[in-house]
């Protein structure tokens, strides 16, 4: 008899298993559809209207346009920052004279653009994965000249790693050199 008793406890344990998922299933797929903006669904269909699974059909057709909108963005980034280096490399280091402060060394990595407008400096640094430099030491050559970094951040699109550091003039009456700074830049990064 015991036997019996612990088949029937042992299916109703599988039983409360199987719709405790089925319940948890159902919440993340509520979830997932949440997620949807209401604009997507078509107009004809609201989404209490839909089966589950077109609810799920359309959150994944959903995350594939995000995917792929994505990927669009990062290409057009892409060349973004390809036709601005492009422009930018004719500026070359002469643009030191003009209020607007900015030098640039060739196209070829690394590439430093330093950029000094008031009291305010920028340093775009761009570099291969593979070129190895410390960014701390890019940082304490920005102090010792003078500027305080603001902020200070990297990001990584394919096979290039972009430095971007904000500063601010410590001492407005002094100032930083901008043309001491790049050269220092660039005898430590070359």
């Amino acid at each position: 008899m015991k036997k019996c008793t612990s088949e029937t406890s042992s299916k109703l344990d599988r039983k409360t298993v199987e719709r405790n998922r089925r319940i948890h299933m159902k919440g993340l797929c509520l979830k997932l559809a949440s997620m949807v903006p209401p604009q997507y669904y078509k107009s004809s269909k609201s989404k209490e209207m839909m089966t589950q699974q077109s609810q799920l059909d359309l959150a994944a057709s959903y995350i594939k346009q995000l995917t792929e909108r994505i990927e669009n963005l990062k290409e057009r980034k892409e060349k973004e920052l390809k036709s601005k280096l492009g422009t930018s490399n004719k500026s070359s280091i002469n643009n030191v004279d003009r209020p607007n402060k900015a030098v640039v060394v060739g196209s070829r990595l690394p590439v430093i653009k330093l950029t000094e407008s008031g009291s305010s400096i920028e340093l775009m640094l761009i570099s291969g994965l593979h070129k190895n430099f410390m960014f701390y030491e890019v940082i304490s050559v920005l102090e010792e000249e003078g500027a305080e970094v603001v902020s200070a951040n990297f990001s990584t699109v394919g096979d290039k790693v972009f430095h971007t550091i904000h500063a601010q003039v410590k001492i407005s009456r002094v100032g930083v050199e901008t043309t001491t700074v790049w050269q220092r830049l660039q005898d430590l990064i070359y």
